[in-house]
């Protein structure tokens, strides 16, 4: 896997090269579909483009959960439109360490479309803000479209049968009190997937909202022959299969219909408690 964060000065420079990435800003708010865009406008990163969880990085809410996978030609057109081809880098970013929504993007663009240079932000926003970056308001020019189609990798993703067969370690990305069911804020059931065990992405970042050492990560994240992780609906799930990259350890399949999907189906089994 090649290097999958970019820090504030380097993105800096990269955006005063001869070719700048295309930069894409994907902060989201769970529960508030306009959010992104919103927070986009009131300022964003100079030359960035909103891309928006609910409408760009899904699709509609149903058996497949809160934030299923688009289809190859709904994201094969949010790709053209938003001119991204292989041939150009792409940085993402958000304001909550890549856990909304950047780390998604990534993992859609990166080990989904198979682009072969996404990075994000490491520390998001906030370090951009503290290597003084600024922040312009209002519109972007609307890029020329590509016409890259990309050749979707659906291996990298697993469906609820082959979760359910029991063949691969579960890490889930929620908190630990959500994981054990002591709370459920979004979802109708509480509780995990039977033998997954919790990751909590946050546990993935620093106090300053930055990726831990690779060391660090490699030392505390869970370790299995086929690992599987899994979210809510299958968004900082991503943040967790980002972090085995940062670590330089083999990346985990994303389940994208996560617990939001798991327990559409009553005869699936729920956990609760360790």
């Amino acid at each position: 896997m090649s290097q999958v964060l970019i820090d504030a000065d380097e993105l800096r420079r990269a955006l005063n090269g001869d070719r700048p990435p295309r930069v894409l800003d994907c902060r989201a708010r769970l529960g508030d579909s306009d959010a992104g865009e919103r927070l986009w406008r009131e300022g964003h990163v100079p030359g960035s483009l909103h891309l928006d969880l609910d409408r760009d990085l899904a699709g509609p809410t149903g058996e497949g959960g809160r934030h299923p996978l688009p289809s190859h030609d709904a994201f094969t057109a949010v790709i053209q439109r938003l001119g991204i081809s292989p041939d150009r880098a792409v940085v993402v970013y958000d304001d909550r360490g890549g856990q909304l929504a950047a780390a998604r993007a990534w993992w859609m663009l990166a080990c989904w479309a198979g682009h072969p240079e996404v990075r994000v932000l490491d520390g998001g926003l906030r370090a951009w803000l503290d290597a003084g970056g600024e922040l312009p308001l209002g519109r972007e020019p609307v890029p020329s479209p590509s016409d890259w189609r990309p050749t979707y990798r659906d291996e990298a993703w697993a469906t609820a049968e082959e979760v359910l067969s029991g063949q691969a370690l579960m890490v889930d990305a929620r908190s630990h009190e959500r994981f054990r069911g002591e709370v459920e804020p979004v979802d109708p059931v509480a509780g995990h997937i039977p033998g997954a065990v919790c990751r909590p992405s946050a546990e993935n970042l620093d106090e300053a909202g930055r990726f831990k050492a690779p060391a660090a990560l490699d030392a505390e994240l869970p370790g299995g022959d086929e690992v599987i992780a899994y979210c809510g609906s299958g968004v900082t799930a991503c943040h967790d299969i980002l972090a085995y990259g940062v670590a330089g350890r083999p990346l985990p399949r994303l389940y994208p219909g996560s617990w939001s999907e798991w327990i559409r189906d009553p005869g699936r089994p729920v956990i609760r408690g360790q």
